[in-house]
């Protein structure tokens, strides 16, 4: 049997275009926008890193200094965002199953970082863990200053993208395992951890993608030592200072591919998740984005 025309006629989208903006005119200030403000500087860089050739961008990348810079970067960004895994877990888990007074404050707290200046968190580190420091911790100018800065800047990352896990969470599914004799330990092992995984992973990669860039609150804190407490960051700065724009280009260009990764590592990760856990991690990867990304922030 034949349908009726409303039956026949495709859904409406949900929603409305914007007034005067068609769909190709919409796609093409995106694209244009995006193309300005995104794809032709970053094309620009890859560029400069390879004006010399092949060869000069090796030597840039392999340069003693340019190696130990990338591997302090690499190392301290492992170590700050396996101890964000479990803290940022931690707090996501207090700010969701908790109840307490200043909850609120704390809240907003944990985004400090993405709204405070990087410039202005480094100062305040020095403040609290340089050679004049209140509470006689001196950390200035150490590895663990690095350490220091870059846990401050990517505290929300985890925290946040758990967070949103927690709250849609079935909690029925722990009070049947309970009421069957499992232990507490055994009933988040078995039965949250993998719900809370893709939010930890997403975080993780969100977070290490931010340090291998973080510049403001190292500038100040970390001294800038070569072969000591020199990031790529602070390093390609440097080659910029001293003339070496194709070499800090081409360090530039290894942070912009494993960054890349990163993302799409995340993307991948994204989409999974939407097959197989439902849509919570998708509303994280969201909340992030909004909040300032692994670049964002200030």
């Amino acid at each position: 049997m034949e349908g009726s025309p409303a039956t026949l006629a495709a859904p409406p989208r949900v929603g409305i275009r914007l007034p005067w903006v068609g769909a190709g005119l919409g796609r093409g200030m995106v694209t244009l926008y995006l193309s300005v403000i995104v794809l032709l500087p970053l094309a620009a860089v890859v560029a400069k890193s390879t004006e010399g050739g092949a060869g000069a961008f090796w030597d840039a990348v392999t340069g003693s200094e340019s190696l130990a810079a990338l591997k302090l970067t690499v190392v301290a960004s492992l170590i700050v965002v396996a101890i964000n895994a479990v803290f940022g877990t931690v707090i996501a888990w207090v700010m969701v199953r908790d109840e307490f007074r200043g909850k609120s404050l704390v809240n907003a707290l944990i985004d400090l970082p993405f709204a405070l200046p990087t410039i202005v968190a480094g100062l305040t580190l020095l403040t609290l863990y340089g050679s004049e420091s209140p509470l006689g911790v001196n950390v200035a100018f150490t590895r663990m200053a690095v350490v220091l800065a870059l846990a401050f800047v990517t505290l929300p990352f985890v925290a946040r993208a758990v967070q949103p896990l927690l709250m849609e969470m079935d909690r029925e599914m722990e009070e049947a395992a309970t009421s069957l004799g499992a232990s507490g330990f055994t009933v988040f092992r078995r039965i949250i951890f993998p719900n809370l995984l893709p939010g930890i992973l997403a975080g993780v990669m969100l977070a290490f993608a931010r340090a291998l860039g973080e510049f403001g609150s190292l500038i100040l804190i970390s001294g800038n030592i070569p072969f000591k407490t020199e990031v790529s960051s602070v390093f390609i700065r440097s080659q910029i200072e001293s003339g070496n724009v194709s070499g800090a280009a081409a360090v530039s260009v290894v942070l912009l591919a494993i960054s890349l990764l990163m993302l799409v590592a995340v993307t991948v990760l994204g989409r999974w998740s939407r097959g197989g856990k439902g849509g919570a991690f998708s509303s994280a990867i969201d909340r992030l984005v909004g909040l300032g990304g692994p670049s964002g922030g200030p």
